[in-house]
């Protein structure tokens, strides 16, 4: 199991448990050490999971239980509907990115889970503070997505298709 799934495995882990889950119990759990537990739990933490560090152990405050990447394109008009389609559906956009031949994979987090934040953002990027990571890529890019369960990720995907915003892996411009 490498380090990305061994951190969804432990989102699931901790948000699933009716109880606080310490550190040794999820390094037994994955069979790691404590230290590399502490690092994985900074890393959700650094992707806007709401992991909560208590004398008993780690709590999830929001529930996960599903997450998937997806592959996007669309233009910056767009931008808006697109994240709203996937929080009006039950999800989160944890984050954007994208695979560039040079420089690798860029990445950003974003922690979108309602219309309010999804409106600040958008105004951000039409105040011309910054431009979207996507337009490096032609508008393909990835992002990972938060849902109570692999259901709603279907749902959610189902309709970026119907509104043809789901990039195909092979047009895919890096």
């Amino acid at each position: 199991m490498n380090g990305e799934e061994r951190r969804k495995e432990i989102l699931k882990f901790i948000g699933q448990s009716p109880k606080p889950v310490s550190g040794t119990e999820l390094a037994k759990q994955f069979d790691v050490s404590r230290q590399v537990i502490v690092q994985d739990v900074a890393l959700l933490r650094a992707q806007n999971q709401d992991i909560l560090s208590t004398h008993r152990g780690y709590v999830l405050q929001t529930p996960v239980f599903a997450s998937r990447v997806i592959y996007v394109c669309h233009t910056d008009k767009e931008i808006q509907e697109e994240l709203n389609l996937i929080v009006d559906c039950g999800g989160k956009v944890a984050d954007v990115f994208i695979n560039h031949k040079i420089y690798g994979c860029l990445s950003a987090e974003l922690g979108l889970d309602s219309r309010k934040k999804i409106g600040d953002f958008v105004a951000k990027i039409e105040s011309g503070q910054s431009s979207p990571l996507k337009n490096i890529t032609s508008g393909y890019h990835y992002h990972t997505i938060l849902a109570d369960s692999e259901r709603t990720l279907d749902d959610i995907e189902a309709e970026l298709a119907r509104r043809g915003f789901l990039a195909q892996v092979d047009s895919k411009i890096s």
